[in-house]
């Protein structure tokens, strides 16, 4: 499994490029905004001459969909996510109002992701768990064999995602840690929607969250 970050937008978000192999590949929470964000994206696609099969989403949150109805467009495919996040893409063009950032309305999504499939980028299976709390519909991926989870905006390293948004629930989140997150080894990696990618162990630790776990 090959994975790539970018780092997009004005709240610094993680955008990351999957693929395997032969080539195919998704765009996971494209947060490009800006044409230099596109072209970075993209550029990185076409040299790596990497067949995108679809846009999937972490949870719908502004700064992880700023990119979605371009990406749709210019590849020629559908948007995937969990259909608890729905209601967040009606209020997107809202949201993005306060902060007063542009966002093109993303598709409806082309199919929605359920807790324990898995979801296969051509050569590889990423084991979709559901970890609501910081949204209703966030999920996270899980590839055990390269011990790998891309949580979105779950777990961060020494905090974890602000649950103060439509949705968002503290008991909900750190549920979701405990149950979704903690049944990994501790050297699994945690790839995050924003900032350092940490591991299950370094949170056990040291997150000053999660220590009445």
């Amino acid at each position: 499994m090959n994975i790539e970050v970018f780092t997009f937008n004005p709240f610094s978000e993680n955008t990351y490029l999957i693929y395997d192999d032969k080539g195919t590949g998704v765009v996971l929470d494209p947060g490009c905004m800006d044409k230099a964000e596109y072209d970075e994206l993209e550029d990185a696609v076409r040299a790596r001459n990497i067949r995108i099969q679809e846009i999937i989403l972490t949870h719908a949150h502004i700064d992880h969909i700023f990119g979605c109805a371009r990406l749709c467009q210019t590849y020629g495919v559908g948007l995937a996510m969990h259909p608890d996040d729905e209601f967040l893409f009606a209020r997107a063009e809202e949201m993005s109002r306060v902060f007063g950032l542009p966002l093109v309305p993303p598709p409806a999504p082309s199919r929605h992701f359920s807790h324990g499939e898995i979801y296969t980028i051509g050569d590889i299976g990423l084991h979709i768990r559901h970890t609501p709390g910081h949204s209703p519909g966030s999920v996270s991926f899980v590839n055990e064999e390269a011990g790998i989870i891309i949580g979105g905006d779950v777990l961060f390293r020494n905090s974890i995602g602000r649950t103060d948004l439509p949705g968002g629930n503290t008991d909900v989140l750190l549920k979701s840690i405990r149950e979704q997150f903690f049944i990994y080894p501790d050297h699994f990696r945690i790839l995050s929607g924003h900032g350092p990618e940490t591991t299950i162990g370094h949170e056990k630790k040291h997150n000053p969250f999660l220590q009445q776990m």
